[in-house]
C-alpha cells in the first residue's frame, strides 16, 4: 500500500477512535455538516457508484442527500477525507484509480 493510502487509513482509524471516545488529548476537526451530494457530484459519480466505491450503503447515501438523515461523526470524517483526497482513499481501499474527467465533458465511446 502507498504511503498516502496508509496515511488515509491511519487518519480514518484515529477519527473513529476519537468518535468512540478512545483517544484523549486528540482534537479532530470534523465538520458538523457534510454536503454528500456535492462531494459525489464533484467526483462525477452516481449514487450507486459512489456507495460502491467508498463502501457506503446505497440507502445511507440516498438518505443523507435527501436530508432524511445526517452522517454520523465517523462517516463525516471519512466523507471529508473523500472530498479532499478521493484517489488516496480509492488506493487505500484497493480500488482502481480512474483519471478524473473535467465536469461537463462526455465519456468517449469504446466503439470508436
Amino acid at each position: 500500500m502507498s504511503r498516502a493510502g496508509k496515511s488515509v487509513l491511519r487518519g480514518a482509524g484515529q477519527a473513529l477512535a476519537y468518535a468512540r471516545g478512545e483517544r484523549e488529548g486528540f482534537v479532530a476537526h470534523v465538520p458538523g455538516h457534510v454536503d454528500v451530494k456535492a462531494i459525489r457530484r464533484g467526483l462525477g459519480l452516481s449514487q450507486t457508484r459512489f456507495a460502491t466505491e467508498f463502501g457506503f450503503a446505497l440507502d445511507a447515501v440516498r438518505n443523507w442527500e435527501q436530508g432524511r438523515r445526517q452522517p454520523d461523526v465517523a462517516a463525516r470524517a471519512f466523507l471529508t477525507v473523500i472530498a479532499r483526497e478521493p484517489d488516496a482513499v480509492r488506493r487505500a481501499l484497493g480500488a482502481r484509480v480512474r483519471p478524473r474527467r473535467p465536469r461537463g465533458t462526455a465519456r468517449r465511446s469504446r466503439a470508436a
